[in-house]
């Protein structure tokens, strides 16, 4: 892939996505689930703040706002270094074994760029989960009319972070290195405790708030 995924336009992204291509792939549709919650979290903040009608939440919406554009940013990276450490993978497996030199330079070199595979979906889960707490303030407080778009942002979080922790789990059954594995496996349980719950809080509060 010649351009960056940012680079693409949406058909572009879109048809590489259904080919037969490897990447973009799962782990990169996941961070991209997530800046686009991002996205909606800032559209709203930007319909509420300078209204008069919404002042006294106004401050609280700006600092959602830098909070959410600050994630949106990291899972945009997110996205590509997806992509960008698949094809290290790919270039590691292809490394000689004809000696046992050689078999176990390529084996080191796996488990270390599985690994930093590994980690780039915690990290995106993790700024994804981030995410949520910033959507229940603005859909109790920000602009009425633009409340079903902060749920929208909800379901995509709910979305997103599973999403980016199955690649973890996959990853995580070709680690050897078994503290790293718990302390992974550990984090991403606690990424789900409570991700539903959250977003249902969210949803009925944009029912309440479409109710007047």
């Amino acid at each position: 892939m010649s351009d960056t995924l940012l680079e693409m336009t949406i058909g572009q992204f879109l048809d590489r996505l259904a080919s037969s291509a490897p990447t973009p792939g799962g782990g990169s549709v996941a961070a991209l689930t997530g800046a686009m919650a991002a996205g909606l979290i800032t559209m709203v903040c930007d319909l509420t703040i300078g209204k008069k009608q919404y002042a006294e939440f106004e401050a609280e919406a700006k600092a959602i706002r830098e909070r959410a554009e600050a994630y949106r940013a990291e899972l945009q990276q997110l996205a590509q270094a997806d992509i960008d450490v698949f094809n290290q993978l790919s270039a590691v497996y292809k490394l000689p074994r004809t000696t046992e030199a050689d078999a176990a330079s390529r084996r080191a070199a796996i488990q270390k760029v599985m690994r930093q595979a590994t980690e780039i979906p915690l990290r995106t889960a993790r700024a994804a989960a981030a995410l949520l707490p910033l959507c229940a303030p603005l859909a109790r407080y920000g602009n009425r009319t633009a409340v079903t778009d902060v749920a929208a942002a909800a379901l995509l979080i709910r979305a997103a972070v599973p999403a980016a922790l199955i690649n973890v789990e996959s990853n995580l059954t070709v680690i050897e290195d078994q503290i790293f594995a718990r302390e992974a496996r550990a984090q991403a349980e606690d990424l789900l405790i409570g991700l539903d719950g959250e977003v249902e809080g969210v949803l009925t509060l944009t029912r309440t708030r479409l109710k007047g």
